[in-house]
């Protein structure tokens, strides 16, 4: 049997893992806990309608044939009340991880198991981020701040049909609050320990009267260096960052048919990559080593570790309502330019800590823009046929440059992406109970690729054109009760990777991957809407699967194609309205992944006991991958939260709020080893606090990570036991002001 070759190289990244307890001091801007953003508004002592836009509608929730769960803006600030960045979403909804090694850059999305390794700035993703309704397609447009957010969509399961852009596992979809004529302030202070500083505020309202609002939005987030450096002998010289994000909307709306809404925004990122951990995990096992200091590292390169990033969007988007049908042109523009450098091996070949073969400093750069422009014609009319036919573009171009301080010399490569595609719903109501949709998208995708400098051009250029469509059905068999069935495909689109071009290999191509997806699911609510509870099941498979092989003994970046690979599973999302000041939700996932290719052979570790099969080829030790998860894909994943009020007079309550996540045991490789996985993670908020005057200010105690776990997150193979690991501890106080 023959045995494809794949080497794998793990350059080097940046995310921080920060440790110790962080107290915070936070004018948070907060709305009030027990009022659910992006719901409608319920009788007392009933759950809310969750409203979505997975059919680029406004529907509510229980009448969508998708599995899908939302995070409201109570549950978002609560995520994210310790300075977090997206990374604090890995978990939140049962079925999706994001976990980063570019520190707050460059975060890696999964959705039912369904993602990507690859940590190169040049990486493509299954998941589609989409904010505002642009797609952020680089990696680092999706690290993008969450501020001033009324909700998070997370739609499971290709939605190639309606939104495009290699969504084959699915979308994280996040809308912003938009300007309204009502006058709105928020405002927010929080500083503590590590000099932990969190500023955020929001104002807003009309300008002229029914014509034009305006929302001004922004997020300070600051923390001083916190880890030491013992092979220099210095404390707390890493670790800090200063985060500023800004966000100015312009909605005009000079008549009852046409309206315009103009956002810009702007990030500007000064600070730490991720802190590689050397020989952070024990020989044999997967247990943090005995020695393992999240406050310490020994690090004799890396440039501190910097990471520094600026990014610009902006976007138009404009809606004329003819008679029967509205027209909607999304104009995005995006900018990200900036650049991570790490000290990769995760310490020094003097004291270590541990075996490290030899040093690996490495830094990458972007420079990024994007450009994309959707038309979309949609009917409002009440009968029962509804349509909507669109056209959308997208073109991209960006230059990616890789330095070695120690080795290799500097690379520049250029990469672009030009696709355009035509796409299609329809919707018929078949009858009072059942109705009928489907979908169809034709795209044709283009990437071209060169090296710009340091290296002979080698050019390559990949296309694929491709039919995405869907169909379901969705029956309501009670007026608390419907069932549905959907069958999809999607596509993501050919990937080049080059950055192996520093190293002195030529750059890897992966083909097209095409998934179908079987689904079949319920929405129910009952007991008078104080209990809901909907559940999928699915069956997907994917045809020529694209991976990203790293690390391994030759320390490459390849991209490749297995064979098939293809996932079962069920997801359960429920809420429960337990008294009128107490409710509970609890979501479940259960997602079971598999390789199959019975020859594929990659590059396995330099220190790691590979569990897995191997063979020899060409003098090398390959490990045979066939049957393996995917990596990063949990079996099990799931979330808790539970809210209770106590009420002081009319207008003001206590109240306290915990959520809890928990991701199973996960492999990070496409090999196996007993080293470069993780059993159960969980971990824990819990925020406490006394609410005024209807929601007008807040002052609370809060917690995140609250049972300081020590996480292993991510792993580098090549030269030696490297991981990184989760956040610590953070407790504060917050203060919120709503007008």
């Amino acid at each position: 049997m023959s045995h494809r070759i794949i080497n794998a190289r793990r350059f080097w990244s940046s995310t921080t893992m920060f440790t110790a307890a962080a107290f915070a001091a936070t004018f948070a801007v907060a709305a009030p806990a027990a009022a659910q953003d992006g719901e409608e508004a319920a009788s007392e002592g009933q759950l809310g309608s969750i409203i979505v836009t997975a059919n680029r509608r406004e529907e509510n929730l229980q009448d969508v044939a998708v599995s899908a769960d939302v995070l409201d803006q109570s549950r978002i600030d609560n995520i994210f009340a310790s300075a977090a960045d997206t990374t604090a979403l890995a978990g939140s909804v049962p079925g999706l991880n994001v976990e980063s090694s570019n520190g707050r850059v460059a975060p890696r999305f999964y959705i039912r198991g369904l993602g990507n390794t690859d940590f190169d700035l040049a990486a493509s993703q299954p998941v589609s981020v989409i904010m505002d309704d642009i797609v952020l397609e680089n990696v680092t447009l999706k690290s993008f701040p969450i501020f001033d957010v009324e909700r998070i969509e997370v739609l499971r399961g290709p939605q190639g049909t309606l939104f495009g852009r290699n969504t084959p596992a699915g979308i994280v979809k996040i809308d912003t609050v938009k300007p309204s004529f009502d006058p709105d302030v928020r405002a927010g202070l929080s500083f503590g320990s590590f000099d932990t500083i969190s500023l955020n505020g929001a104002v807003g309202g009309g300008i002229v009267e029914d014509v034009l609002a305006f929302r001004v939005s922004t997020q300070l987030q600051r923390r001083s260096d916190w880890i030491s450096n013992d092979f220099t002998g210095q404390d707390d010289v890493l670790g800090g960052y200063t985060d500023f994000a800004v966000r100015g909307q312009l909605l005009l709306t000079p008549g009852d048919r046409f309206n315009a809404l103009a956002s810009v925004q702007f990030r500007d990122l000064d600070g730490s990559s991720t802190f590689f951990r050397a020989n952070a995990i024990t020989a044999g096992d997967n247990e943090l080593a005995a020695n393992f200091d999240r406050d310490t590292v020994s690090y004799d390169a890396g440039g501190g570790n910097r990471a520094e990033y600026q990014q610009f969007g902006a976007s138009l988007n404009m809606n004329y309502e003819f008679d029967g049908a509205t027209l909607t042109s999304i104009t995005g523009y995006y900018e990200s330019e900036g650049s991570s450098r790490g000290d990769v091996d995760g310490g020094n070949l003097v004291t270590g800590p541990g075996f490290i073969p030899f040093p690996s400093d490495t830094q990458d750069s972007l420079d990024l823009r994007q450009f994309t422009q959707e038309l979309r014609l949609a009917s409002d009319g009440a009968g029962p046929l509804k349509w909507q036919v669109g056209a959308f573009f997208f073109d991209s171009d960006f230059d990616v440059t890789t330095v070695g301080f120690t080795f290799p010399p500097p690379v520049t490569v250029n990469h672009t992406n030009e696709a355009w595609a035509v796409f299609g719903q329809l919707t018929y109501q078949l009858t009072d109970m059942l109705r009928v949709t489907g979908g169809l998208r034709y795209t044709d995708d283009q990437k071209d690729f060169f090296v710009r400098s340091g290296a002979a051009p080698q050019p390559v250029s990949v296309q694929d054109d491709n039919i995405d469509w869907d169909i379901s059905l969705f029956a309501d068999i009670s007026n608390d009760t419907s069932i549905y069935g959907r069958v999809a495909n999607a596509f993501r689109a050919p990937t080049i990777q080059g950055r192996d071009v520093a190293f002195f290999a030529p750059p890897s191509v992966a083909q097209s991957e095409d998934i179908t997806s079987f689904e079949v699911g319920f929405k129910s609510e009952l007991a008078d809407r104080t209990v809901r509870i909907n559940g999928a099941l699915f069956y997907y498979t994917v045809n020529d699967p694209q991976f990203t092989a790293v690390g391994g003994g030759g320390n490459l970046v390849q991209l490749i194609n297995a064979n098939e690979g293809e996932a079962y599973g069920f997801e359960l999302d429920t809420a429960f309205q337990i008294t009128p000041d107490f409710v509970v939700t609890l979501g479940v996932a259960y997602n079971d992944t598999q390789i199959n290719d019975d020859t594929l052979a990659v590059g396995i570790c330099a220190q790691c006991t590979v569990t897995d099969p191997t063979t020899v080829i060409g003098g090398q030790t390959r490990a045979l991958v066939d049957g393996n998860p995917f990596p990063n894909a949990p079996e099990w994943s799931g979330d808790f939260t539970a809210s209770y009020t106590i009420p002081v007079g009319a207008r003001d309550e206590f109240f306290i709020f915990t959520d809890w996540t928990f991701l199973g045991e996960t492999n990070f490789l496409l090999y196996e080893s007993l080293e470069f996985n993780a059993d159960s993670r969980v971990e824990g908020g819990l925020r406490v606090g006394y609410r005024g005057n209807e929601g007008e200010y807040e002052i609370s105690l809060f917690a995140r990570n609250i049972t300081a776990e020590e996480n292993v997150l991510g792993v580098v193979d090549f030269n030696n036991n490297t991981a990184f690991v989760n956040e610590p501890r953070v407790v504060g106080v917050a203060l919120g002001f709503n007008y």
